[in-house]
Order: structure tokens, then sequence, then C-alpha cells
């Protein structure tokens, strides 16, 4: 029973989606402006997502290593301007850490 369920869903969503292709190649193929700007379009992020790929592979190593460098500090390769146990606002005031005594 389940099985034939799953046939049927299966058979559905084919059905689907060759009609929505007959019906997206049929506009494709007609002469309509709005299937003129969808091609425009589209052909634009293609081109975008190419030149990008091809950016990231000539550039990409660059890219990383901005961002992850080499050496000590913190886990990007920073250097700490303040003692680790300073937070920024007692290390600019210039105050010593004041701790809470009852």
């Amino acid at each position: 029973m389940e099985e034939s369920w799953d046939f049927e869903f299966l058979s559905r969503m084919v059905d689907s989606l060759v009609s929505f292709l007959s019906e997206f190649v049929d506009d494709w193929l007609a002469n309509d402006m709005r299937v003129a700007v969808f091609k425009i379009l589209f052909s634009w992020l293609v081109i975008s997502l190419v030149a990008i790929h091809f950016a990231w592979k000539v550039y990409g190593n660059t890219v990383n290593d901005m961002y992850y460098r080499q050496g000590t500090g913190g886990q990007n390769g920073g250097t700490p301007d303040t003692a680790p146990h300073l937070s920024g606002w007692e290390s600019a005031a210039g105050d010593a850490m004041k701790t809470h005594r009852e």
C-alpha cells in the first residue's frame, strides 16, 4: 500500500516537472519581451557567477591569507593591545581591576 503511494507521489512530481519544463521551453522559444528580459538577467547571473569563480581561483589564497594571518596573538593572528585580564574600557581609563568585597 505504501509503495503504491510513493510511486504515485513520484509520478505526480515527475509529471509536474515535465509539464513545467515543456512550458518553460515553449516560453523560451517565443519572442516575447519578458523572455528577452529573463534571458538578459539569466545571462548576467551566469556571467557574474563565472567571474566570481575565476576571481576566487586567482585571488582566493590572497583573500584567505588576509583574514587568517600567520603569527602569534589572537585567533586571526592579531596582537592584543591590552592585557588579557583587562577589558578595553578598563585599560583605557587606567584603573586597576576592581573587585567586589563584602
